[in-house]
Formats: structure tokens, sequence, C-alpha cells
């Protein structure tokens, strides 16, 4: 995950599939933005991330064990505000740093992840 977009990839013994998660706050929304002021920018990204923080919880406040990875403090982020939020206390959240991965290369890093354990 990063802060544009994140892959849900259930861990599952039939082919893993993903389903995305797209930020709001595109490039085009943050030039919009700071063309206006950039106090109205960083506002709009705040509430935008905030909303897409929030939908990814909900996607995933339903499994027991979830593994937050990817290149940037986007994982980090997001892992500070499910810890704050009591619909998680039971959910075992994880979180590592990648580099940039395929597709295919995430796949492998979830299977080899949760075969692990």
């Amino acid at each position: 995950m990063d802060h544009s977009s994140a892959r849900l990839i259930e861990f599952t013994t039939d082919p893993m599939e993903a389903t995305i998660i797209e930020s709001a706050f595109t490039n085009d929304e943050k030039t919009s933005s700071l063309e206006k002021s950039e106090n109205v920018m960083h506002n709009k990204e705040q509430h935008e991330r905030a909303a897409y923080y929030k939908k990814i919880g909900e996607a995933i406040k339903h499994y027991d064990s979830v593994l937050l990875f990817g290149p940037t403090k986007a994982k980090t982020e997001l892992h500070n505000i499910l810890k704050e939020d009591h619909n998680f206390e039971k959910v075992k959240i994880e979180t590592k740093q990648t580099d940039k991965l395929t597709d295919n290369q995430q796949f492998a890093f979830v299977k080899e992840y949760f075969s692990g354990r």
C-alpha cells in the first residue's frame, strides 16, 4: 500500500485475487487544491486520506490477522489509526517495509508470510 492505493489480498488456497482501494486525493486534485492555497491543499489531503484509511479499515475489520506492507509510511499511519480504534482490538496487525513489488511479488509475499505461521 501507499498513499494513493491499497491492494487487499486475501490469503486463500484458491488463486489469490486483489481488490484495489484508491485514494480520492490524486495528483490532479492536489494541483487543483494547491492553486487555491497551500492550506486548502493540506486540509483536502488530510480529509481525503482519513476517508481512504477508513475505507481500508472497513474492508479489513473482519479478519483475525492483517499484514500491511509497502514502500511508504502509509502502512504505519494506517496501523497507528487502527490501534486507536476499539473495533480492531482483536485483529493482529503487523507492518512490513517492502520495496515496490509487482502483482506477482505481492501475492508471493502474502503467501510466504501467512504460510510461515
